[in-house]
């Protein structure tokens, strides 16, 4: 399959979760994955597709695929903590803001996150 298609349908998936329609999106998500194994922007994309329709286990997996891929990445990263501090795992959540601050010590939202955690 070309490249471009596998841009297309994941543009068509970003504009099914803007517009509120999470199962459309989720469908092409896992088609992508299935396709493009190694791809962590589509398992961060998923994560957050499922966060926002409170499917807390398999939010927290996709996002943590997307950081295990990309474990350099502050907003994979950031988005991943914040989803733990939003289902109340908070002892899961400080490891992963203290990692942001190791790779960029001046993060706001890492240090804003760790000061509510405690």
């Amino acid at each position: 399959m070309a490249e471009g298609s596998a841009a297309e349908r994941f543009n068509q998936a970003m504009q099914h979760k803007m517009n509120g329609e999470y199962d459309e999106a989720e469908a092409i998500f896992k088609a992508l994955i299935q396709e493009y194994p190694n791809t962590p922007e589509v398992y961060y994309q998923l994560g957050l597709t499922y966060s926002y329709r409170v499917f807390i286990d398999e939010s927290i997996a996709a996002l943590e695929q997307a950081v295990s891929l990309a474990p350099n990445s502050v907003k994979f990263l950031l988005d991943l903590g914040k989803t733990h501090t939003m289902y109340g795992d908070y002892d899961k959540a400080k490891p992963v803001f203290q990692r942001v601050l190791q790779l960029d010590p001046n993060n706001d939202e890492a240090i804003k996150n760790l000061n509510f955690l405690g």
